[in-house]
């Protein structure tokens, strides 16, 4: 039978038992937290770097809330220290970092874990919120006026909840110097990497990663890994018949958007209003999305070259893509295939 996790253990932690001697990691376990969420910085931060002259981080697993906590595979989840001592472990923590939570609409975060998180950055501590720990941090009010990240299945949740942050749903995580948020599950990693990195510079990053099998330093964002399915018109709607058209004729170069504001019967002003309206962008720029999601499709699922994907969507060659599909997607073409493709 595993331990409740509101049970005070009495494993002796302090500074320096076993030879860690360096900043203590706090790692806040939520119930309905992801495994792999909250062992991704319990494994970082539990790489040995003394022969690089780095000490040994103090992690810390402590309970966010009374147990018993169980993860989202129905894994029964024991951290040496329960909610009876989460204020004293937060409060002597260099680094808090919530590695996951509930989806949201769950049950909120206890106030006393938002006020010990409060208490923690007030005192100077670095605090990070990975995954669907960014709606704690955010919760806690730590990142009204900031840049944050969190899951990109999260990221419209979120911005609806705390509409006092600017969301960016397509990097894996942003550094705003004492708090930190991360996209979802792997991302954690990066994340936690960059602490290390910022912490104790790239040899010591590089090193974890090499300990874990993991690319240091990953390229892009998670832009890449975001669905945007093409939009289904509706019955009705005076854009539809415009639009089904722009989708089954991407591959042409000649898709003007002057000629589609006449297709559509509008002003070019006019149209570029509407659309705006429906689609939440200009009509170029919804053209060139859909284009670049086209020539993802493509990628992943056919063996053409780079010049033929290109012109198959519209933008002629692979060197007028290129700059388009990196800014959208955050990686080049060629590496997105290596990533996604069977072939």
């Amino acid at each position: 039978m595993p331990v409740r996790a509101d049970h005070d253990h009495d494993h002796d932690h302090d500074h320096g038992q076993d030879g860690r001697d360096g900043d203590i990691v706090a790692v806040v376990v939520g119930d309905g937290a992801g495994l792999l969420e909250v062992a991704a910085p319990a494994r970082v931060f539990d790489v040995d770097l003394t022969r690089l002259g780095v000490p040994r981080w103090d992690v810390r697993m402590v309970a966010g809330e009374p147990g018993p906590l169980t993860s989202t595979a129905g894994v029964r989840l024991d951290v040496p220290y329960g909610w009876r001592q989460m204020t004293d472990v937060l409060a002597a923590a260099d680094i808090v970092i919530v590695p996951s939570w509930r989806p949201p609409g769950g049950a909120p975060p206890r106030l006393e874990l938002l006020d010990a998180i409060r208490a923690a950055h007030r005192r100077g501590a670095t605090i990070a919120g990975l995954c669907l720990g960014a709606f704690v941090v955010a919760a806690a009010g730590l990142l009204a006026g900031r840049r944050a990240t969190t899951h990109w299945q999260a990221a419209d949740a979120l911005q609806r909840e705390h509409g006092d942050l600017e969301i960016d749903p397509g990097v894996l995580y942003v550094d705003d110097g004492d708090v930190l948020t991360s996209a979802g599950s792997a991302a954690g990693i990066d994340a936690c990497l960059h602490l290390v990195r910022r912490r104790h510079g790239a040899a010591a990053a590089n090193a974890v990663a090499r300990s874990l099998v993991v690319a240091p330093h990953r390229a892009g964002g998670q832009a890449q890994y975001v669905e945007r399915p093409v939009p289904q018109p509706t019955d009705g709607d005076p854009l539809a018949e415009v639009i089904t058209h722009c989708v089954e004729h991407l591959a042409d170069r000649e898709l003007d958007i002057d000629a589609v504001a006449a297709r559509a019967n509008m002003s070019r002003r006019t149209f570029d209003r509407q659309f705006r309206a429906r689609t939440g962008s200009s009509p170029l720029s919804w053209l060139i999305g859909q284009r670049v999601l086209q020539a993802q499709r493509l990628l992943e699922t056919s063996s053409l070259d780079i010049d033929a994907v290109a012109s198959a969507c519209g933008f002629g060659d692979g060197v007028s893509m290129r700059p388009h599909f990196r800014r959208i997607v955050g990686v080049a073409p060629q590496a997105y295939r290596r990533a996604f493709s069977g072939h």
